[in-house]
């Protein structure tokens, strides 16, 4: 196996079709936070950082120091297949998931290039069949129940069977909800994403609303405070309609946790707040060892960072209806390669690793950081 030769960040900004509105925040642009490993004979693995001070609590800044500090001495001049590797990345640096998921991805990546496997067909092991097809939801920002409802009819008419609406205490969540019912019948599945946004009383309040309307709700996501696990439990306890525990999930011992409080029926495994694949592999089967359903989801990213969740989807929990729409609200993408979709449908292809080629023609990157193995001293540097 070829070690790592080359670790760079790279950063593209990048405008959505329609600006992405949530409890949390609103934007129109897209950083796109990139890590590139090179190994000695030219193999390129690709990962993703989800950068936002308000969501993942990183910035393109950090995530190029914590690359050019401590994530690329552990590193820098080792095989990517070495199997201590991934412990070594998540035990150089605390905090900083986004940063860690994004050179773990990119690891990743390369390991299973070399290897001549998918990064999906590698987990799942010898004899295995990857799964080439996912679905995903897509997202309507928080609006009025009219502009909800227009967003619905548009994204129906492009091929979604699954729509998740963001709610706010800005609107009236359960008008939202009717209205947009309305407007697209009962064949299309609705889930609500409340980032947070509610106390206990209220969630409860909004959710029995919509179960009396007979609104056929799929599942309510976080709908209380991430730290609130008791409130979830609450609230889990209070209603028939089953809730997905999202931002209170990074790891594997918040999964369990959340099964052994019964805080929540499903659990959205972000490879942001993961740190990367092995802790979202280790999540995933806490969650089926303890009967919760998963989705993968994504923050606001680029293919590459949906292309790699992508994949473990694909490995992990194929048959669900999964969160990854990010990739479709920038105007074009930063890479050539990765995920294909039409409608709800992600197409995983039959490349290498994650079937990222390069970055796009015409691209306009920023190099944040630029290193190499030939810094033989920054590993001794950061470990002292």
């Amino acid at each position: 196996m070829s070690v790592v030769e080359r670790m760079r960040v790279l950063r593209v900004s990048s405008p959505l079709v329609r600006p992405f509105v949530t409890a949390v925040r609103r934007t129109d642009r897209l950083d796109v936070v990139l890590v590139e490993a090179t190994d000695a004979d030219g193999r390129v693995g690709w990962g993703e950082a989800a950068v936002s001070w308000r969501v993942t609590g990183e910035s393109p800044q950090s995530v190029a120091a914590a690359v050019t500090g401590p994530l690329g001495a552990a590193v820098a001049g080792r095989e990517a297949g070495d199997p201590v590797l991934d412990g070594d990345i998540a035990g150089s640096i605390w905090g900083n998931a986004a940063a860690r998921s994004a050179v773990a991805c990119a690891v990743a990546d390369l390991a299973a290039r070399q290897r001549g496997l998918s990064v999906a067909k590698a987990l799942l092991g010898t004899g295995a069949t990857a799964p080439s097809r996912l679905r995903t939801d897509m997202t309507l920002s928080t609006a009025s129940p009219t502009e909800l409802a227009e967003q619905a009819i548009a994204h129906v008419a492009a091929g979604f069977g699954c729509l998740k609406i963001k709610a706010s205490a800005a609107h009236d969540t359960v008008a939202g909800v009717r209205t947009v019912r309305a407007a697209i019948g009962p064949a299309i599945t609705l889930r609500i994403d409340a980032n947070q946004a509610w106390d206990v009383d209220t969630a409860i309040r909004v959710i029995r609303s919509c179960e009396d309307e007979g609104l056929d709700i799929e599942l309510v996501e976080q709908p209380v405070a991430a730290s609130d696990l008791d409130g979830l439990a609450n609230v889990t306890a209070a209603v028939g309609t089953p809730i997905m525990a999202d931002e209170s999930v990074r790891t594997e011992r918040d999964v369990r946790a959340i099964a052994d409080r019964g805080a929540a029926d499903l659990v959205n495994i972000k490879l942001a707040k993961t740190g990367g694949p092995t802790e979202a592999v280790a999540a995933a089967r806490a969650a089926r060892e303890a009967g919760l359903g998963i989705v993968f989801g994504c923050m606001m990213e680029s293919p590459v960072g949906v292309t790699a969740t992508a994949h473990l989807a694909a490995a992990l929990a194929p048959d669900e209806v999964h969160d990854l729409d990010a990739a479709l609200w920038l105007r074009r993408s930063p890479v050539t390669g990765g995920i294909r979709s039409e409608g709800d449908v992600l197409e995983l292809g039959a490349g290498l690793g994650f079937g990222i080629d390069a970055l796009a023609p015409d691209v306009d990157a920023e190099v944040l950081a630029d290193i190499r193995p030939a810094h033989s001293r920054l590993r001794e540097e950061v470990r002292a």
